[in-house]
């Protein structure tokens, strides 16, 4: 089992992002998903919310780590809330997070990076997403 939490605290962010391999952006949001049993982080997002869009620049399982389901589920909650805050729009860059997770969660490729319109992705009734 795992939970996934914002991370208020600057040195746990940085702590955690270092786990899986990422440093910490000056104004980025981190969500930190970690085993209920141990404390131990399995993975992290962040990713900012702009005047036009959300950015996830990272979203990685912590290292030596491999499961990809919950990162999917990472993923899939992070992009959840930046379209919860009323950004239908999502980029990441294409060395954001694995380019077969960053498909599975249901972004395109757009260049040299990853987009999304997430209209209705969210509300229930899938949208064909």
């Amino acid at each position: 089992m795992f939970k996934i939490s914002p991370v208020q605290d600057q040195s746990t962010a940085e702590k955690y992002l270092a786990q899986c391999g990422a440093n910490l952006r000056s104004g980025s949001f981190v969500y930190a998903m970690t085993d209920v049993d141990t404390g131990d982080v399995m993975g992290i997002a962040q990713f900012e919310i702009t005047d036009s869009f959300g950015f996830i620049s990272d979203l990685r399982p912590a290292v030596g780590t491999d499961d990809f389901e919950a990162m999917f589920i990472l993923g899939r909650q992070t992009m959840n809330f930046i379209d919860a805050c009323g950004m239908h729009i999502c980029r990441a860059d294409n060395v954001s997070g694995d380019q077969s997770l960053m498909k599975a969660i249901g972004f395109r490729e757009d260049g040299d990076g990853y987009y999304r319109d997430m209209t209705g992705m969210f509300d229930g009734n899938c949208g064909c997403h």
